[in-house]
């Protein structure tokens, strides 16, 4: 065998030392099979979280895509509402991120929340569109309040 015996344990050979032996592996064999346990629950949670992030991308795709064809046609019913957009912003976000720690097996990982804050002056984008293209721009926000894509 190589190594020199660094890993080896001295041990004595009686029943004494046989049951501490035992105990020692019973102890390590639990703490293995814990340790797998920990393991398998942290890759369900990790592929859980995973398959929420693949069906988000999709979804945003999707949203995305509508989200600049409906941009599209509010420009061409409004023109360029980009300056009135910029005088409109808010100096308190809408919308905030929340976290909290979930715990997977002794394990603390992040939960971030999207919330809507409530108490805000209602909508900053209320008069945009005003003269013209205002329907438009009213669908655009309705479909996609996250997406407000203003170059």
């Amino acid at each position: 065998m190589s190594g020199g015996g660094k890993d080896r344990i001295a041990v004595f050979p009686s029943r004494m030392a046989q049951s501490v032996m035992k105990t020692r592996l019973k102890g390590a064999q639990k703490g293995h099979s814990l340790l797998k346990k920990k393991a398998d629950a942290l890759n369900l949670r990790f592929r859980e979280i995973l398959k929420k992030i693949t069906e988000n991308k999709k979804k945003m795709a999707e949203i995305l895509k509508e989200a600049a064809f409906s941009l599209a046609e509010a420009k061409f019913t409004a023109g360029d509402f980009s300056p009135h957009v910029v005088q409109n912003v808010s100096t308190q976000a809408q919308y905030t991120i929340k976290m909290r720690k979930d715990n997977v097996v002794g394990v603390f990982l992040p939960v971030f929340e999207a919330h809507r804050r409530e108490g805000l002056d209602g909508d900053a984008y209320n008069l945009t569109g005003l003269g013209k293209g205002g329907a438009n721009i009213g669908k655009l926000k309705k479909k996609n309040p996250f997406c407000y894509i203003f170059p």
